[in-house]
């Protein structure tokens, strides 16, 4: 079938079989073209079919030459619709890594629950014997308690009053104001159940308990933290109430797994970018299209490979003390951060409005970025030619 792009609101309902492979592609060629480096040889990746995990992933072993091991939740092509992104995505990073010699092998299920847990432990001790390096970058809407059943939904809400900013429709470029009205306690406990730490607590212990941690095993999960202008929808918000939980979680991983197997856990509070989680919280579509703009010109903007690849390479992995901030946080993101940067999107924040938004920000860009999520709008993809969307996954 010929395969385009459907976008509602602020996902996009199909993906492309070749365009996904190819992104994949050229997220593998970058590292190539990368001085290798020493690190981990068994990787397990918990949420490893998009974004920053995927973008782990393909670091782990195409530039430490790890075998991996990928958890994700996708939906194959069924009764006329296409696969999930993260489907071809899997297939595409899976069939490039065992072509290149490398172990490539995943579990497509609930990361929350235990017979996941299970599954994976399994088949780390029937392969492997032990893994050297944990991530875990699980993005989801909602959870079901594994010992309990509850159904937990996370909320994209301010906590305590009111929140009023500007926002966009990143397709047409109109920029409106949004009210978005504050959590109740209850969305606030749910949201923390689902994004906080204690899936990822639950993922360590069990890989702990079954005795296929390696010695000086490492975990890392990802965060954000964000500029003032983004804090009452994200890091004072629901969404940080979260973080915060899942910061905390990594200090006491951090002692446990010390004293487990001489190991360690680190949060790393990576740089925003364009993903299906971002793109549905009101404000920051319109921030990263500023930012993006500030970082192009300074020559300082990563993606997601980009990202990863100096977190692992260059941070996590140098035979050097990792450098940390005093909440022992990885702090990816510093060039976003960096004052210029910040100046420049906080004077332009004011300015903004729906004629001047293509001239001092790059939501061209970012529309880029979003196609690209699900295989779109890149070059060397005929996207009129008839393709196979029934891509299985070995």
């Amino acid at each position: 079938m010929i395969v385009r792009p459907r976008v509602r609101g602020f996902i996009c309902t199909t993906a492309h079989p070749v365009g996904c492979a190819k992104h994949v592609e050229e997220q593998i060629d970058f590292v190539k073209k990368q001085p290798q480096a020493d690190g981990p040889k068994k990787v397990l990746v918990v949420g490893a079919s998009t974004g920053y995990g995927l973008a782990s992933r393909i670091v782990a072993s195409f530039s430490f030459g790890a075998d991996t091991f990928g958890v994700y939740f996708e939906k194959p092509a069924a009764g006329g619709r296409t696969a999930t992104a993260g489907w071809y995505n899997t297939a595409a990073f899976e069939k490039a890594a065992r072509e290149a010699g490398y172990y490539a092998k995943g579990i497509n299920g609930d990361a929350f629950s235990h017979e996941v847990k299970a599954q994976t432990i399994e088949r780390i001790k029937k392969d492997w014997g032990k893994v050297d390096l944990v991530v875990y970058s699980l993005a989801a809407p909602k959870r079901v308690h594994p010992d309990t059943g509850e159904l937990f939904s996370s909320v994209i809400k301010p906590i305590g009053a009111p929140f009023t900013n500007k926002t966009v429709h990143f397709q047409t470029g109109k920029i409106s104001d949004i009210t978005i009205q504050p959590a109740t306690e209850e969305e606030i406990r749910h949201t923390v159940a689902v994004m906080g730490g204690e899936d990822w607590e639950m993922w360590i212990q069990a890989l702990a308990e079954a005795g296929v941690l390696a010695d000086h095993a490492q975990t890392v999960a990802y965060s954000y933290i964000g500029p003032e202008v983004t804090h009452s929808i994200y890091r004072t918000g629901t969404i940080g109430r979260a973080k915060d939980h899942l910061e905390a979680t990594a200090r006491k991983l951090d002692q446990y797994l010390n004293e487990k197997v001489n190991g360690k856990a680190f949060v790393s509070v990576n740089k925003a970018l364009v993903t299906q989680s971002s793109a549905a919280i009101p404000v920051v579509p319109l921030y990263i299209s500023l930012l993006y703009k500030e970082m192009k010109e300074r020559g300082i903007h990563e993606d997601w490979i980009q990202q990863m690849y100096r977190l692992f390479v260059q941070t996590l992995y140098t035979g050097n003390e990792v450098p940390v901030d005093e909440q022992h946080r990885i702090r990816m993101d510093d060039l976003e951060m960096r004052e210029d940067v910040q100046q420049a999107i906080q004077e332009n924040w004011s300015k903004l409005n729906s004629e001047n938004i293509e001239e001092l920000a790059d939501l061209e860009g970012y529309r880029h970025d979003f196609l690209r999520l699900f295989g779109f709008d890149l070059e060397g993809v005929d996207y009129e030619q008839d393709v196979e969307v029934d891509v299985p996954i070995e």
